[in-house]
């Protein structure tokens, strides 16, 4: 499937993450998410384990592997079918691997300087991060202020209240883990998706 991964994420305005070492855990909240009308969505790589996961909701949505950092991880979740890498750093290695296999790559980055050298490479997504430590939703209005092409991701701790200030503040869609994706029920994640969506919209 070849997407356009920034208009869809703009569409969307939510990338959520799931963080779970247990894969069954991850197939129930992607199918939570998915109910919940989300349909792009980062799944961290916990362990090995979770690329079986990967692999059994790779033709629902589009899959995001998140905290990757080694070429042998990239290739990996590729190979269980992630479409999109995703770095809590930004790597030279993994920006070879997704040009040669032409698949988007997130790249990780905390300050200014580090998301326009990311740009300059060409990565079309920076994710800034982590954004609560780094000061929140001024954070990036003062670092979109001088550089408006970016199209950057805040990501880290963000309250579901917090995601259409990031929205107003320039942010392309807004990386959300915990306050979205834990939860006592797997009905309680469809249900908090659903009015998020709403209120974006």
């Amino acid at each position: 499937m070849n997407i356009n991964l920034i208009e869809k994420l703009k569409k969307n305005k939510v990338l959520p993450i799931i963080r779970s070492k247990d894969p069954q855990d991850v197939i129930n909240k992607v199918n939570a998410l998915i109910d919940g009308g989300l349909d792009v969505m980062e799944i961290n790589v916990e362990n090995t384990k979770i690329y079986n996961a990967i692999r059994a909701v790779s033709d629902k949505a589009v899959i995001c592997a998140g905290g990757i950092i080694t070429s042998m991880q990239a290739q990996a979740a590729l190979d269980s079918g992630a479409q999109i890498i995703s770095s809590p750093i930004f790597q030279t290695n993994l920006l070879k691997i997704s040009k040669d296999k032409r698949i988007p790559f997130i790249a990780g980055t905390s300050t200014a300087n580090e998301a326009y050298n990311a740009w300059k490479c060409r990565i079309p997504i920076v994710k800034i991060y982590p954004i609560t430590a780094m000061g929140g939703v001024e954070y990036i209005e003062n670092l979109l202020r001088p550089m408006p092409f970016l199209s950057v991701i805040p990501q880290g701790n963000v309250q579901l209240s917090e995601v259409q200030s990031y929205i107003d503040a320039g942010a392309i869609a807004v990386g959300v883990g915990r306050h979205l994706t834990k939860a006592e029920s797997y009905d309680e994640i469809t249900k908090r998706t659903k009015i998020l969506l709403e209120q974006l919209n």
